[in-house]
């Protein structure tokens, strides 16, 4: 079972929920919020099985009890993880893409399961991942149960984009801070699972504090192209030109999808592109701002300005503008001359 102590860094938050736990004073709705792999699926998992323990030590399930036996092998039946692909199991013509929460998942997965007694006695815990998805409806669907949640009920949303969240269901909730981990601390993690120092060092610094997305992208294959986009942003920094800047991407962007497709063949391969384009300017804004820190007044400048054409470029993908010509607007971004608005 996971527990607190498997947290790494996280210690402001795990403080928090253990002493608002300890005090018995848990709030029946939490929102976790911070970036993507730091920590808090693990943490709300570690919650919940101290939360459903028949008989906790402290801060510490049991691990004995028949509940901690149930949350060890995977099969809790008050232990609830909702996500997005659930429309498949509600949605009757069999075409949803699960692109975003649903009214429909929500209330079937959440209001519905929450309105019943728990199969074992100690209460219900829901897991909400990637909140910031949800519906506005869904939202709305879910305030009574957030309110007033019949019984020992604990709600949890996971989340980057908590003020996406409606301000309606921010007020029922506590909001619970985890922060971007150390590149050391996610280094010596990925080092811990097998990966090589100079793997471990690269992923940890192109996921930016995220153990959870390093992992990711070295199993997707995401690492070697990160590389190959910073030494051509590099390029392009140092030379002004942009040769074949959607050939890169596109090269990049379509092994990815290939990978998504492979995990689930039932996701948009267009969802699936946008995303991994979206994700390796990301990286290579990331990889641009360092050179903020520079002593040399033109050095910012251009790298301020290739921040800005970048940043756009993801407005224009977010808003489905044709992606060929997004990369063609960006590569006549970057090629202006230093200075240049």
């Amino acid at each position: 079972m996971k527990t607190f102590a498997d947290i790494l860094a996280q210690d402001r938050a795990i403080d928090t929920l253990r002493r608002a736990f300890l005090a018995d004073r848990l709030p029946h709705g939490l929102i976790f919020a911070g970036p993507t792999g730091v920590g808090k699926g693990t943490t709300a998992l570690a919650l919940a099985g101290l939360f459903l323990c028949e008989k906790p030590n402290g801060d510490r399930a049991c691990e004995k009890c028949e509940s901690c036996r149930a949350m060890a092998g995977g099969a809790h039946p008050d232990y609830h993880v909702i996500v997005k692909e659930l429309i498949r199991y509600h949605d009757k013509t069999g075409k949803s893409k699960g692109s975003s929460l649903s009214i429909h998942v929500i209330r079937a997965e959440l209001n519905a399961k929450a309105a019943n007694k728990p199969l074992m006695g100690r209460g219900k815990v829901f897991i909400v991942e990637q909140a910031e998805l949800m519906e506005a409806l869904a939202q709305s669907s879910m305030l009574k149960t957030l309110e007033e949640p019949a019984g020992r009920t604990l709600i949890i949303l996971l989340t980057d984009q908590a003020d996406s969240l409606l301000s309606t269901i921010r007020s029922r909730c506590q909001r619970v801070v985890f922060n971007a981990l150390p590149d050391q601390v996610v280094a010596a993690a990925l080092q811990r699972r097998g990966i090589g120092d100079t793997d471990a060092r690269d992923a940890a610094t192109f996921a930016r504090g995220s153990i959870g997305l390093a992992l990711k992208w070295i199993e997707d294959g995401v690492l070697p192209r990160a590389r190959e986009v910073a030494a051509t942003f590099d390029t392009i920094f140092q030379s002004g030109h942009a040769d074949d800047l959607w050939g890169m991407f596109k090269k990049s962007a379509d092994a990815y999808a290939e990978k998504q497709l492979e995990r689930d063949e039932l996701s948009s391969k267009d969802q699936a592109t946008r995303e991994a384009l979206g994700l390796y300017l990301r990286i290579a804004a990331e990889h641009i701002r360092a050179r903020l820190a520079s002593d040399d007044e033109a050095e910012i400048e251009r790298a301020a300005n290739i921040i800005e054409a970048i940043v756009r470029s993801e407005d224009y993908l977010d808003a489905n503008v044709n992606m060929p010509l997004v990369f063609q607007q960006l590569a006549v971004s970057l090629e202006r001359p230093r200075g240049a608005v």
